[in-house]
């Protein structure tokens, strides 16, 4: 299905609804992650007659777009440790590609119960530990740092090759809970990191052509605004507006998770 059909199957009226959906999706992954759990669900729920690899694709096309933009409004302000991110970055690559090439092979639902435990943890400790994420919290030597980050690489890039919704948020997670980052350093790190978790999982699946490249390119433009806006919002808002997007996403993530679960186990 090209660009044509869509526009006369689905109309004008759903493609500007995408068009605010992405931007929505791009402002919230810019500030916290987790964009994905927005834009992939109304592509699914009103694009039914496209191939699920092909909205799969062309959902992380416009992801990378608006990804690449936050990224770099945070490069321009945050001080990297670049020795660590690129570890990081390394391995995300690596178990991000691998995650999509197996993608085939394992069922993401038998991963559900687990992922639904872990966030309903991380929703509890964030609304008590108020300063949870206020501030850099460890002093980690730079060995722990690196093997740690490369864990959280390997994990979080592999979840993301494979399933995806929701990666920006874990990474955000795994760095202020593992490493002890604010929630303003935890988002900048994980906009660069989320680069590479795209960009390796589009290697494998961009040389198919399974991709709408004009329906790509309406969310990818705003997804790219929101982007911009969001990481604006971040860097003059700082760690308590972050915190609040987050527990947010969390939620809504919780509440999509437990909606999953409860579906599976009734079928």
């Amino acid at each position: 299905m090209n660009f044509e059909e869509i526009y006369s199957t689905y109309g004008i009226l759903t493609l500007a609804l995408l068009a605010v959906i992405a931007f929505t999706a791009g402002f919230i992954d810019a500030v916290v992650g987790g964009g994905g759990l927005i834009q992939l669900p109304f592509l699914l729920i009103n694009f039914p007659k496209i191939p699920l690899p092909v909205i799969f694709v062309t959902n992380k096309i416009a992801a990378l777009c608006g990804t690449a933009v936050s990224a770099a409004r945070y490069a321009r302000q945050i001080k990297f440790n670049f020795k660590l991110l690129g570890v990081i970055s390394f391995f995300c690559f690596i178990a991000s590609f691998a995650g999509a090439k197996i993608i085939n092979l394992i069922n993401p639902d038998v991963l559900k119960p687990l992922i639904l435990v872990i966030l309903v943890a991380v929703a509890i400790y964030t609304f008590l530990k108020k300063n949870f994420g206020a501030a850099h919290t460890k002093n980690l030597s730079e060995n722990k740092q690196l093997l740690f980050g490369s864990l959280i690489g390997l994990i979080v890039g592999f979840y993301d090759g494979f399933f995806g919704p929701g990666t920006g948020s874990f990474f955000v997670l795994g760095f202020v809970f593992v490493l002890g980052f604010d929630f303003l350093h935890a988002s900048a790190y994980a906009k660069i990191v989320n680069c590479i978790t795209n960009i390796s999982a589009l290697i494998v699946f961009i040389k198919d052509g399974n991709y709408i490249l004009g329906l790509a390119l309406i969310m990818a433009a705003f997804n790219m605004a929101g982007s911009f806006i969001g990481s604006h919002m971040a860097l003059k808002r700082g760690n308590g507006f972050i915190r609040v997007i987050f527990l947010v996403i969390v939620s809504i993530m919780i509440v999509k998770y437990g909606y999953d679960v409860f579906a599976d186990w009734k079928k």
